[in-house]
């Protein structure tokens, strides 16, 4: 069975890639394959979802998120998966399979599809709005005036994502808005709690010859 998805922000931590590369950071939470280990007839396991008549939306949805998990199944297991994000659309766990299922077969349209759907209802969420951002950038050229809205709201309700700041001056720096590029990357370039995008951003604006 693999672990269990982190309900903080998957970004965090984490070395950023490159504009160009088109991957999202959600496929960096270790160990995770998917869909793991299945059971050998594609279905339900007895107890998974079949006797939670009593049980609260929250332990339903949950129940579903295990049992979708450890199928083969991957049409099922997707339908379990958004079947959780209906029964409790604020348990994180099913949105992060779903994002990392649909991210690995470079689905970004639904991988947009299913974090707009969690800020729908945790509009608060800030890895969610970052996420988006990431599946904007993965597309094919990137899809930059979509993704800056999203990472624009992630730093509005998290002004310490030296994350989404580091990307916000990427893409200035692409679109030629030299200021905007600067003040940005020199935001990023300041979080000492993240040295990798520290170390990132310093590096473009070295390049910028604005270090």
């Amino acid at each position: 069975m693999p672990k269990r998805p982190s309900s903080r922000s998957p970004h965090r931590d984490r070395r950023p890639f490159p504009t160009v590369v088109r991957v999202t950071l959600i496929l960096l939470i270790a160990g995770f394959i998917w869909p793991p280990r299945l059971h050998a007839d594609n279905a339900p396991p007895v107890g998974g979802v079949s006797d939670y008549a009593a049980t609260s939306n929250a332990e339903k949805a949950q129940a579903l998120v295990k049992t979708a998990i450890n199928l083969t199944d991957s049409e099922q297991a997707l339908k379990l998966l958004w079947q959780a994000t209906d029964i409790d659309p604020q348990l994180e766990d099913p949105y992060v399979y779903l994002g990392l299922y649909y991210n690995s077969r470079s689905d970004f349209e639904n991988v947009i599809k299913v974090y707009q759907k969690l800020i729908k209802y945790e509009p608060k969420q800030s890895s969610a709005y970052l996420n988006i951002g990431e599946a904007y950038m993965s597309f094919d050229p990137p899809r930059t005036d979509q993704a800056l809205t999203y990472y624009q709201k992630a730093l509005d309700l998290d002004p310490s994502s030296s994350f989404a700041a580091l990307r916000m001056g990427e893409i200035y720096a692409a679109q030629g808005n030299r200021e905007m590029a600067v003040r940005y990357l020199k935001l990023a370039g300041s979080d000492a709690k993240n040295p990798d995008v520290a170390a990132e951003a310093n590096h473009y604006l070295s390049q910028m010859g604005a270090s």
